[in-house]
C-alpha cells in the first residue's frame, strides 16, 4: 500500500526518538521526545488551496524540520507516517 497525498500535503517519514539523554540517562517509551526532523516520502500535486494557488517547493528524498503538533500520524505496515500540509514544514535540512 502507498499512500498519495492530495493538494499541499507531504508525507513524511519520522526518525527515531533518542533512547537517551545528552548526560546519558536513558529514557523510557513514554518520556522520549519524537524528533521534528522527517524525511519526505510522498508530495501531493498543489494547485488550488483555499482559493489561493500552492506550488509545491519541497521533494522527494529531502529532510525536514516540521512544526512540532504538526500532521495526523498514519501507520501503514508497521512504519508509522505522518500527513502534513508544505506550511507545517518550517526547513529543509542539507
Amino acid at each position: 500500500m502507498k499512500l498519495f497525498p492530495l493538494f499541499d500535503k507531504v508525507v513524511l517519514k519520522q526518525g527515531e526518538a533518542e533512547e537517551k539523554t545528552e548526560s546519558g540517562i536513558i529514557l523510557t517509551g513514554n518520556s522520549k521526545e519524537k524528533p521534528q526532523e522527517a524525511e519526505v516520502v510522498a508530495v501531493g500535486p498543489g494547485g488550488l488551496v483555499d482559493g489561493k494557488e500552492v506550488e509545491m517547493v519541497v521533494s522527494v528524498g529531502q529532510k525536514v524540520i516540521y512544526s512540532k503538533y504538526a500532521g495526523t500520524e498514519y501507520k501503514v505496515d508497521d512504519e508509522t507516517y505522518i500527513i502534513v500540509r508544505q506550511s507545517d514544514i518550517l526547513a529543509v535540512v542539507q
